[in-house]
């Protein structure tokens, strides 16, 4: 007999639970009868869109997830792909933007915890963090406040896991003002057959819970990730999860140490909505049922109901389904790292979630329709009508500006350009003595160890393209992780992703994103990389303005040779300067646009993909021919910018002598346009015929700009600056701006 709250659930409670008056009549349909106020939780939490994906989910289905490469693609709490030798990668990126907005540090914090239990819940090792970050203007205190707490939250977190942060990336834009992102990724290393999943299998087999106690933090935290933000946004602090690295370092030792036994039989992260979504998630997939004792589950606070116990998003916590029989085992396991370990259920055969408190069942609810029968929306789409002012520009209006040395310095000042030192350097990004690339190149490498290989990987994405044109700005995320991976010397393998965008009830928001969606799924058939995990988080939106739409690129690729990666900044003077590729009068979209003209206009810069994959795989091929000193794409900033990273963002910065080739371009364009698919390379004067071989077998564009040296970055008669003149505005862009 259910034991039946005496709460009556008005209208108001369902809407304050942020479903609909349609969804409740699902609710309905499905029970038969009203829910209680346990049940009435549960569904709230797994049919909210940051669990059920229920705006999202029709146009997901179009994403390439498969590929020779793939172990395990979209489903699981990371996804994996094979490197060779019996190992593999598990890696995945998810936000947590809601939190960071409302409590940067445990935001953050709590957000690197959460995936890096993604994929060690895969029975890989956590090696490697990167992030994705985006803030708005940084003359608001806010925003400063929020920068320095985010960064010491991920630092906070990683260091003290001994897991590097080796990279990221971070912009500065008004969009972001009412609204930051925080992208965390992690990636690990497992045996190929050695993988885990979350599965409740084994009719009588004992569910247990492990790691932290569960306390009343982060209550309802899935919901309010699924809503607009307003002006009482800031007093959802209670549903900000509070983090522990020490706690989690133990229940990450403790885990892998299970993991070498044959006791498990699926495990699952408590994320979002805790201990709901890891029991519902495993019985599903199973195909079973699960009765729940309540009454054993590790509490940290007295008196906590049911309610509040499976809605919890307290921290450090694992959910697992082990062989009968070896309970004392296991629990004899987590024990030694001094960690909570209870048994708190059983798998049952009737696909039915049943919570018990003290032998009386207090919610029964069938799993399958909370699990995978959340409703499915196809919302309406329309193109935004600030496309029509926004799509179009006439260069001949712009003036082009009389003293382009000004011009470089100010764009090398910009945050979204200059030095991130004044982030990476609050990072441990050598703990583990793995990486081989630190931060301020395109891309991070680790090396595998026992091995030859390396791992590269890079996350990207520049959300003024997606603004102006979705499909082609996503495309070009796709392709300039991939350049960037390419840059390294590794061979770009799959992605991961975080698509993050306004209220998805909005029509324009929703065609936003299906086209950026489209744009990534053509992108990533072009280059072979299946995409293998991710995230969406909507609603991104305060007030009723919309963050620009910003679907974050995490992509992974494999150095058979580690020893013959590749960096941005220029080795030797006498080095030859060479561009693969095409120079374009293209300056829609660009940072030069916005800086010097004040301008967010144009289409984004034209994307070839046959041209792309030429360039790509000339680099590549040089580069694993032992003849390339440097690689380095050209980004925000364009060619200017580029050269100017490849003089001063190594150990010894060095000059250059360039001269272009104009065809009539104009200068701002050539020198500032940010056209894609080009890479500058350098390399000794003795390898430029084999470098010309391999670019004409490619049908690749070559251009010899010219050669490294000085104490002046020289360009043409229109750029005369001295390196160190560069490198000031260069590395004091975010430190002057945050002090």
């Amino acid at each position: 007999m259910l034991a039946m709250e005496k709460i009556e659930i008005t209208d108001e409670i369902v809407e304050s639970h942020g479903l609909s008056k349609e969804e409740y009549e699902k609710v309905l349909q499905i029970l038969g009868r009203e829910p209680n106020m346990v049940e009435l939780g549960i569904f709230s939490v797994m049919w909210s869109e940051h669990c059920s994906y229920k705006s999202s989910r029709v146009h997901l289905k179009n994403f390439p997830t498969e590929g020779p490469q793939v172990i395990q693609g979209p489903g699981e709490n990371a996804g994996v792909v094979d490197i060779g030798d019996g190992l593999a990668v598990a890696f995945k990126m998810e936000s947590h933007n809601h939190p960071s907005f409302i409590e940067p540090y445990q935001g953050a914090a709590t957000g690197v915890g959460g995936i890096m239990r993604d994929v060690f819940t895969m029975g890989a090792r956590p090696v490697a963090n990167l992030n994705s970050l985006r803030f708005g203007n940084l003359d608001l205190p806010k925003h400063k406040y929020l920068l320095k707490g985010v960064v010491a939250g991920i630092a906070g977190y990683g260091n003290c896991m001994g897991v590097p942060t080796v990279g990221g990336e971070v912009y500065f834009d008004d969009c972001y003002n009412g609204n930051i992102l925080v992208n965390a990724f992690t990636l690990g290393i497992v045996k190929s057959d050695k993988i885990f999943k979350g599965y409740a299998s084994g009719i009588g087999n004992p569910v247990i819970y492990v790691g932290s106690k569960t306390g009343r933090d982060g209550i309802h935290g899935a919901t309010m990730a699924s809503e607009e933000f307003d002006e009482g946004s800031e007093e959802k602090r209670p549903t900000v999860q509070v983090g522990d690295p020490f706690t989690e370092k133990l229940l990450l030792e403790a885990c892998l140490e299970l993991m070498k036994t044959d006791y498990i039989i699926g495990i699952q992260d408590m994320g979002a909505a805790g201990l709901t979504s890891s029991s519902f998630e495993m019985a599903s997939r199973a195909g079973t049922g699960i009765e729940m004792y309540l009454d054993e589950v590790p509490r940290r606070e007295e008196g906590m109901t049911p309610y509040e116990i499976m809605l919890s998003e307290s921290q450090e916590r694992m959910l697992m389904v082990v062989k009968k029989g070896c309970e004392d085992k296991v629990r004899a396991i987590f024990d030694k790292w001094d960690l909570d370990c209870a048994v708190v259920g059983k798998v049952t055969d009737d696909g039915i979630m049943r919570l018990m408190e003290k032998g009386v069942a207090v919610a029964e609810l069938p799993i399958d329709p909370l699990a995978e029968g959340a409703p499915v929306y196809s919302r309406p789409m329309s193109r935004p009508e600030y496309l029509d002012e926004l799509s179009s520009l006439d260069l001949s209006t712009l003036k082009i500006p009389s003293d382009m040395n000004q011009v470089l310095v100010d764009l090398l000042d910009s945050p979204n350009i200059g030095s991130r030192r004044w982030i990476y350097n609050q990072y441990d990004h050598m703990v583990r003595t793995d990486t081989v690339t630190l931060p301020g190149s395109d891309a991070a490498v680790i090396r595998v160890k026992g091995t030859d290989k390396g791992v590269a990987m890079t996350v990207n994405c520049n959300s003024r393209y997606c603004y102006l044109d979705p499909y082609v700005g996503s495309m070009i995320a796709v392709a300039e992780n991939a350049r960037n991976l390419v840059c390294s010397g590794a061979k770009p393998l799959a992605i991961t992703d975080c698509l993050n965008f306004g209220n998805p009830e909005k029509p324009e928001i929703m065609w936003q994103f299906a086209e950026a969606v489209r744009g990534l799924s053509d992108a990533c058939k072009a280059f072979d990389t299946p995409v293998v995990s991710g995230n969406v988080s909507l609603y991104n939106e305060t007030k009723g303005e919309a963050i620009y739409p910003t679907p974050t690129v995490g992509m992974v690729g494999l150095l058979e040779n580690v020893n013959l990666h590749s960096t941005q900044y220029f080795k030797n003077k006498g080095d030859i300067i060479v561009l693969l590729g095409k120079n374009r009068s293209e300056l829609g979209g660009s940072e030069y646009l916005k800086i010097v003209h004040g301008l967010v206009k144009g289409p984004p810069p034209v994307l070839d993909l046959k041209l792309e994959r030429l360039v790509q795989k000339t680099c590549l091929e040089a580069i694993a021919a032992g003849i390339v000193e440097s690689s380095h794409d050209c980004a925000e900033g364009g060619l200017a910018v580029a050269l100017s990273e490849g003089c001063i963002s190594g150990d010894k910065p060095m000059g250059a002598n360039i001269e272009l080739y104009n065809e009539g371009q104009r200068w701002d364009a050539l020198l500032f346009g940010e056209s894609q698919s080009r890479i500058v390379l350098s390399l000794n004067r003795r390898h430029i015929d084999k470098l010309e071989e391999i670019a004409c077998n490619n049908e690749t564009p070559l251009e010899v700009l010219g050669e490294v040296g000085g104490d002046h970055l020289l360009i043409d008669d229109k750029i005369n600056v001295a390196i160190e003149d560069l490198q000031k505005a260069w590395r004091e862009s975010l430190e002057s701006r945050v002090s």
